[in-house]
């Protein structure tokens, strides 16, 4: 399946993590910081004595609710360190993997947030890998559902930033953030192996999938098979997917369409409809084989992927992660 229309949508997805996570300055509703370049002219944060321990910071409120932090101010502290408030029971974060979070920041010089995204009422998505070190860094190997307590030196947070900060932001200064992880990616299947029905192409099990594709005619009505049950966040009708895949041809048995080694992103509603049908309510963390008919697959044929007018396409789908389209 060609991604290539996709991109836009990919692109927006990226774009949060330069306008609405911690990798540059965050914009909310409830918040009216602007970027800004640190400054050695303001408060200087090296008379403050640096801490080993987060005892100075008091986090209280419901996950879920904009949470209420006081901070011992003024405050430093030596490393990212992290706390788990609260541990949830999901999908651990990966560093290369994307998430979607609810988040208050502050700075630990003042005790002033700076940035909240609870009270504008929409999460933060944004891959690990693209945010400041000391977000990564707290947030990897958390699982979805938790609240933690990060603090990061600048060093970790906004000191090499070309962007800068936030309003305010000191070099030096030291970043208070509470998190509520609402979701991750995951790299592959992550649930139960479901046993597929008899009569349908075998799938290996190898890390990566193959597919054998049985003789005799293709079903004439698309098949939907899950072949791991995840536990993730359901697909609905209007989110982004992140995905791996492969497809085989039913008249040819071969690979037509690999793109399983680099995970790709588009919007559901731009799918083929046999994925728009197929993956519709699957969780993160699901393995799916469909079999598509040219009515929900290509129908007239496809050049890329190269499907024949009238050919059947098997797809195998690991489903990685799901978030509300833009």
């Amino acid at each position: 399946m060609s991604y290539s229309r996709l991109i836009p949508a990919l692109a927006c997805v990226l774009a949060l993590a330069a306008c609405g996570s911690p990798s540059a300055t965050p914009s909310t509703s409830a918040s009216a910081s602007t970027s800004a370049t640190p400054s050695a002219s303001a408060t200087p944060t090296a008379s403050i004595a640096v801490s080993d321990s987060l005892d100075a910071i008091t986090v209280t409120g419901a996950k879920g609710k904009l949470p209420k932090v006081t901070i011992k101010a003024p405050f430093a502290i030596d490393k990212t360190r992290v706390e788990v408030l609260e541990k949830g029971s999901g999908d651990k974060a990966v560093g290369d993997g994307y998430v979607t979070v609810n988040y208050y920041g502050a700075f630990g010089r003042t005790g002033k947030m700076f940035e909240e995204s609870f009270s504008g009422g929409a999460p933060a998505t944004f891959p690990l890998g693209q945010v400041i070190a000391g977000f990564k860094t707290g947030l990897t190997g958390q699982q979805a559902g938790s609240r933690v307590l990060i603090a990061m030196p600048g060093v970790d947070g906004y000191d090499a930033s070309p962007a800068g900060g936030p309003t305010g932001y000191v070099v030096g200064d030291t970043l208070v953030f509470v998190v509520d992880i609402i979701s991750v990616s995951v790299n592959g299947p992550t649930g139960k192996a479901v046993t597929p029905a008899a009569g349908l192409p075998t799938v290996s099990d190898a890390a990566k999938p193959t597919i054998t594709i049985p003789s005799g005619n293709p079903p004439t009505r698309m098949v939907t098979q899950p072949l791991t049950e995840g536990t993730g966040d359901k697909v609905a009708k209007t989110d982004t997917i992140m995905a791996r895949y492969v497809g085989y041809s039913w008249k040819t048995g071969k690979l037509i369409d690999d793109g399983f080694d680099t995970p790709t992103s588009g919007a559901l509603s731009d799918l083929i409809p046999g994925w728009q049908t197929g993956l519709l309510g699957k969780r993160v963390g699901s393995r799916v084989l469909l079999v598509l008919p040219p009515a929900d697959g290509f129908p007239k044929g496809s050049n890329n992927p190269p499907v024949e007018a009238g050919d059947t396409v098997v797809y195998v789908i690991d489903i990685l992660f799901t978030s509300a389209s833009e």
